[in-house]
């Protein structure tokens, strides 16, 4: 949850690649990976998609009970490191602890390169750099963190859509 914290607490101060970003598009889904998709995808989706997870652990944020789920070694998806799950999502309609929260992907090396990615995702709405990683960040909640170079993917944060920066 600290990384998603951190993701999302930059882009303030984030550079965007073609200035701002209209304020007529609105992102009406999440970035998705594997038929997962942050805000919408529940805990029978991930389940029918990846089977039982490798480590379950609860704890309760904000006054909310809420489960990770991870996927590692034998039971992680093919070009993956690790997979982590997080459910419990508060919306309009309230809280609903079966909702993927985000999904972070540690792929193997040279699974997801900056052309991948692009070519996947499409081109991000804000390039940066945090600390020694070059970040992608779009509009539909994907944060791509790369390595020093910036061409290997090492991190990737799926969330539901964010909404665009203060203008």
């Amino acid at each position: 949850m600290r990384a998603l914290v951190i993701a999302l607490g930059v882009l303030a101060g984030a550079v965007t690649l073609d200035g701002p970003w209209p304020s007529t598009v609105d992102v009406a889904h999440a970035a998705e990976w594997d038929a997962v998709r942050p805000g919408e995808s529940t805990q029978s989706t991930v389940r029918a998609q990846f089977g039982q997870a490798t480590k379950v652990s609860s704890q309760k944020l904000e006054g909310y009970d809420t489960v990770q789920w991870v996927y590692e070694g034998d039971q992680a998806p093919k070009g993956m490191i690790r997979v982590t799950i997080d459910f419990g999502l508060l919306t309009p309609q309230g809280y609903r602890p079966d909702f993927v929260r985000q999904m972070i992907l540690e792929p193997r090396r040279g699974i997801f390169t900056r052309n991948t990615v692009v070519a996947g995702w499409g081109r991000p709405d804000v390039a940066d750099v945090e600390g020694d990683a070059k970040v992608f960040r779009y509009r539909s909640g994907l944060f791509v963190y790369f390595d020093r170079e910036g061409w290997i993917a090492e991190r990737m944060y799926f969330t539901p859509p964010q909404p665009p920066p203060p203008r």
